[in-house]
């Protein structure tokens, strides 16, 4: 899943963002109100966390734009100011859910994780194909039982993968998934992790060519029966 995070305090951002990445989110940050909705016009989220206090284009002013320009994308605010008052203008602004700083990492993750199930791009809480399957919950990948030891972006090659069951996914579709605008991933990093990630399937007992090749087209995921 990719999460646009927009805070303006460069220690925080990154802290978050570090832990975001450990638990399997691809990140975009932005630093003020105005780059986050360029962002969010140029590509595609699954969720954004905002902040509140923001240079250019504040927080709400970001979320009531967004949504005045029809972004169903779930929006979480993350800010210092707790009273009810600015709870509710957060709210009326358009925001899915509100957390005060500081903020417990665990209890964030779990919102996001709320938010993502009831978003557009709504995800089962255990996603299965045949003998595959992922638990978003404990970031654990079996097949047929067996678990397997995955590098966060294989394991986020996996979800989407099972996100989007037999659709083709170009490599463009997975390099805008899989990698931060910020990131350049050489012109062979899809096939490099394609191939790995097979390799462990296969190692599992999966059939070869579980992830199939379209040629010309992508990947998907292959149905057996």
């Amino acid at each position: 899943m990719k999460l646009l995070l927009v805070e303006d305090d460069l220690s925080i951002a990154e802290l978050l963002r570090e832990a975001l990445v450990e638990n399997h989110y691809v990140v975009d940050v932005a630093h003020d109100g105005q780059t986050a909705v360029d962002l969010v016009k140029a590509f595609t989220y699954d969720l954004l966390l905002l902040d509140v206090m923001l240079p250019k284009l504040d927080g709400i002013g970001v979320c009531r734009k967004l949504r005045s320009h029809g972004c169903l994308m779930p929006i979480l605010m993350l800010t210092a100011k707790d009273t009810t008052k600015d709870r509710v203008t957060g709210l009326d602004a358009g925001a899915d859910d509100y957390v005060t700083k500081p903020y417990n990492l665990q209890e964030l993750l779990a919102r996001i994780r709320a938010l993502l199930r009831r978003g557009k791009t709504a995800i089962a809480p255990i996603m299965k194909w045949e003998n595959l399957t992922l638990d978003p919950s404990s970031c654990q990948v079996t097949y047929q039982k067996k678990p397997l030891t995955l590098t966060p972006k294989e394991y986020r090659l996996m979800e989407l993968f099972l996100r989007h069951g037999s659709r083709v996914l170009s490599r463009s579709a997975i390099v805008e998934n899989l990698w931060s605008y910020e990131e350049t991933p050489q012109e062979d990093a899809v096939k490099a992790h394609i191939k790995r990630l097979r390799q462990k399937l296969k190692d599992a007992g999966a059939c070869s060519d579980l992830i199939e090749t379209v040629y010309g087209l992508g990947y998907r995921l292959k149905q057996n029966s």
